[in-house]
């Protein structure tokens, strides 16, 4: 079968790099992820994105981090507060 397949077939089967870190949660604020940064439709058409798409994403993920990153550490904070009062 992989011999009657284009090399463009073989490549798309390929994984396409993903800044996904597994933790899956959504900011409600800004709809975006608080593991990788990525907004829902960024998630969503990830694989269909060209490598230049794809790259210009991954370039304004640093920029996007510290704000989810602050966030979700008040998030885990209240958490915890909220347990402790259980």
């Amino acid at each position: 079968m992989a011999n009657d397949m284009t090399p463009e077939q073989i490549k798309a089967l390929e994984p396409v790099d993903s800044p996904c870190v597994l933790i899956c949660a959504m900011d409600r604020d800004t709809d975006r992820c608080f593991g990788c940064g990525r907004t829902r439709d960024e998630i969503a058409y990830w694989t269909v994105k060209t490598p230049e798409e794809r790259k210009a994403v991954l370039a304004e993920l640093p920029a996007r981090m510290p704000e989810l990153t602050a966030k979700l550490e008040e998030r885990r904070k209240r958490r915890r507060t909220n347990r402790r009062r259980s």
